[in-house]
């Protein structure tokens, strides 16, 4: 079965010369829509959302938009110095041993065929008895699961042996909350088979952090975007703003500036050890983009009834 290619551009609404702001607006858009919290049908939901994460994955990174680009019409004959992807999610290594099919990562077998950190490792300078070769695959784990915690069913098939048909492998995943970007997860010993009595390889399943449409993760630290009007950071004002445990209310103090971050301690990510990092919201000032004749008129009065002055020393 042939790998299907996936159109990140379409699944993102937007052209290919969209610039990096336009694709960050529209993942965030289409993420809230789909977040599997808010989504009306859950399982659907899921499946978007990881879709739109996939998308955002590559078209939000420079450098993979770029090798994605340079796929073009000829994608079934790889990028540029990279291989054709693999029927049906299968690869061959340098030591003749053929690539697994995953199912349940988060990822479509397009992206691990392009952008996958390598399924499959093998050294054919072992000894005899030879241990079998590692097989490795990203898993997509959301915010709320690192948070906490989850069970995750992924799908292994492997390569049938002896003329044997392919045998498919179920393992239910423990993803422990905290997991990190890069982390690994093993699973002993459900890697490729050793050969003359070797023992068999390891199944490592690396975590990449799924894009939230709120926050930006920093370590275990979670970042958010705080959109006030000119007189809600002058008078200050109390808002609602998204947390992982659900909303929560902040106080803005009066004569907030643009910039400035306001922390709630405990609402970031589990910390190694104990606790959980802390949640900053970063404001940032709006102004309307048209206003009315009458609130023309009072923003002139303001203007000149004001003694703010900016720009003095």
């Amino acid at each position: 079965m042939a790998v299907k290619f996936q159109d990140y551009y379409e699944t993102l609404g937007v052209g290919r010369t969209a610039s990096a702001d336009d694709i960050k607006q529209a993942f965030r858009k289409l993420a809230r829509l789909h977040h599997p919290d808010v989504a009306k049908n859950k399982v659907a939901g899921e499946a978007k959302f990881k879709e739109i994460n996939e998308a955002y994955e590559v078209l939000g990174d420079p450098e993979k938009r770029k090798r994605y680009d340079e796929l073009g019409a000829n994608w079934e004959q790889g990028a540029p110095g990279r291989p054709p992807p693999r029927r049906g999610g299968r690869t061959y290594s340098a030591g003749g041993q053929p690539d697994f099919e995953f199912g349940g990562t988060g990822f479509s077998d397009f992206f691990e065929s392009f952008f996958g950190g390598g399924a499959d490792r093998f050294d054919p300078r072992h000894p005899s008895p030879e241990p079998g070769h590692d097989v490795e695959a990203d898993l997509l784990v959301p915010l709320e699961e690192v948070l906490r915690g989850s069970r995750r069913k992924v799908t292994l098939r492997r390569p049938g042996e002896n003329g044997d048909g392919d045998r498919i492998d179920t393992y239910q995943v423990r993803i422990p909350a905290g997991v990190h970007e890069g982390q690994r997860i093993r699973l002993a010993g459900q890697g490729g088979n050793g050969g003359d009595g070797g023992p068999a390889g390891d199944l490592y399943l690396r975590v990449r952090l799924a894009r939230h449409p709120d926050f930006t993760v920093n370590g275990t630290d979670l970042a958010y975007d705080l959109d006030l009007a000119p007189w809600e950071a002058v008078l200050g004002v109390q808002v609602k703003i998204p947390a992982l445990d659900g909303p929560t209310s902040l106080k803005v103090p009066a004569g907030t500036a643009a910039g400035s971050q306001l922390r709630l301690r405990g609402l970031g990510l589990p910390r190694p050890g104990a606790g959980r990092g802390d949640l900053y919201a970063t404001v940032q000032i709006r102004t309307p983009g048209k206003v009315s004749e009458k609130e023309r008129a009072l923003w002139e009065q303001l203007a000149q009834t004001s003694s703010f002055k900016p720009r003095s020393e």
